[in-house]
């Protein structure tokens, strides 16, 4: 008789606290978040300005640790990790993009992109299969030889994406990645983001202000005040149904708004 296994949990979060200042002007920010990320998941963490979804995703990516809880991303307790550990960690098991791009202004595209491998030591040949696939996914193929300052927005959020997908990362964190971008070229990256998160079964968490971005995700997660608010689930829904929920909370909660998909 076959059994149906349980989706693999790739990040636990219990109880996670944290605070900022120090005796007699603390600030709590994050006041017990409990949160289960399974393998393959696009989990969005949306909240109103203040409400602590950016300090949860530092936090949870390992660039900032919590007060207090624990926090384990493939059993592994990373919360408890040494700096030297997780910052080995952090190199082979996770993958980030953020909104300001962060690339290597004397770097080429491609060396941005294998930035990850190189320190890693992969094999050269296997690492330039990669780089050929994950380009081509993220359409930036033929740019490989141009520097951040030659190219447009769109083109340094795919390259920040590729460098943080090559590598095949455990998980991927995201900010705001749409944030610098465009509608088109934003509505591009989404699009591509969702389908190498199908394609690969990659687990990715990504903070968001913005509905439209949201609606890409397989979860949505709404913080209030620190804490969990709610959460809903795409499953079967349209893309538009599922903006049209997410808006709903958002509603509710006071959060930035936008028109239509």
């Amino acid at each position: 008789m076959n059994t149906i296994q349980s989706p693999k949990t790739m990040l636990h979060a219990q109880n996670v606290h944290k605070s900022y200042g120090k005796k007699g002007s603390v600030q709590e920010v994050l006041k017990g978040i409990d949160l289960r990320v399974t393998e393959g998941e696009f989990v969005g963490i949306m909240g109103p300005s203040g409400s602590g979804k950016t300090t949860l995703l530092n936090v949870l990516a390992t660039i900032d640790r919590p007060t207090d809880g624990t926090i384990f991303i493939e059993d592994a307790d990373v919360s408890k990790m040494k700096d030297a550990e997780l910052s080995s960690f952090r190199r082979n098991k996770l993958g980030f993009i953020f909104q300001d791009y962060n690339l290597l202004d004397t770097l080429t595209v491609k060396e941005n992109i294998l930035l990850p491998i190189s320190l890693g030591r992969r094999n050269r040949t296997a690492a330039e299969e990669e780089f050929k696939a994950i380009t081509q996914s993220l359409g930036i193929e033929g740019l490989e030889h141009k520097y951040p300052h030659e190219l447009s927005g769109g083109q340094k959020q795919r390259t920040s994406a590729s460098r943080a997908l090559i590598h095949r990362p455990a998980m991927v964190f995201a900010d705001e990645p749409t944030g610098a971008l465009d509608s088109k070229s934003a509505s591009a990256l989404l699009d591509t983001i969702a389908e190498l998160n199908k394609e690969r079964l990659g687990t990715i968490v990504m903070v968001t202000h913005d509905p439209v971005a949201s609606s890409y995700c397989s979860r949505v997660i709404f913080l209030k005040d620190g804490l969990i608010y709610s959460e809903i689930y795409r499953g079967n829904k349209t893309r538009p149904s599922f903006f049209k929920e997410i808006m709903d909370v958002q509603a509710v909660l006071g959060g930035d708004t936008v028109d239509v998909i």
